[in-house]
């Protein structure tokens, strides 16, 4: 193959991802729409000719899995260790109607408190894994990409990975 025949294949490739960046870019509502320019989606399809973006995009998907998947379990084992401590509860007082009521509105007051914590925490841990997201992506050099909290930037974020795992799984013309 010489340098003219590679030259197309890219040429083509890039125009096959920048059409396809635009066509689901075409169909986001406005307000996101507006946020993807042409020159964002063009620097992006350009970044995609190198395919080790789509294999970055991949792991970090899987990453985001196992992760949620592992909070969750943390999370129903913290409520079942409050099952458990509501049943001693209701075992230790079971003879005294009145203490039983006390303790356990004392319990459920306190459970709340503390799954209220707990769960901040768990936002605290996705809101990182978020930020490390953005930072590898960033370093990648993948155009729109950078570490940010605001909601609708985050958003716009969210739009470009499903766009790139959505072309990851298109058998892209040679």
């Amino acid at each position: 193959m010489d340098n003219t025949e590679d030259a197309l294949i890219l040429q083509k490739k890039l125009y096959f991802l920048l059409e396809q960046l635009q066509n689901m870019a075409r169909d986001l509502p406005p307000k996101y729409q507006m946020r993807l320019p042409y020159e964002l989606l063009s620097s992006l399809a350009n970044c995609l000719l190198n395919e080790t973006i789509f294999e970055i995009v991949k792991g970090l998907l899987e990453i985001q899995h196992v992760t949620e998947q592992h909070l969750y379990q943390q999370r129903l084992q913290f409520i079942n260790q409050k099952k458990i401590q509501e049943q001693e509860i209701l075992k230790q007082y079971e003879n005294d109607t009145d203490k039983k009521i006390q303790e356990l509105q004392k319990f459920m007051l306190q459970q709340k408190e503390e799954l209220k914590a707990f769960d901040m925490n768990l936002v605290l841990q996705l809101d990182q894994k978020v930020a490390d997201q953005q930072e590898i992506l960033e370093k990648a050099g993948v155009p729109g990409f950078y570490v940010t909290k605001h909601p609708l930037e985050i958003k716009v974020q969210m739009h470009l990975l499903d766009f790139l795992l959505r072309l990851s799984r298109m058998t892209i013309p040679i």
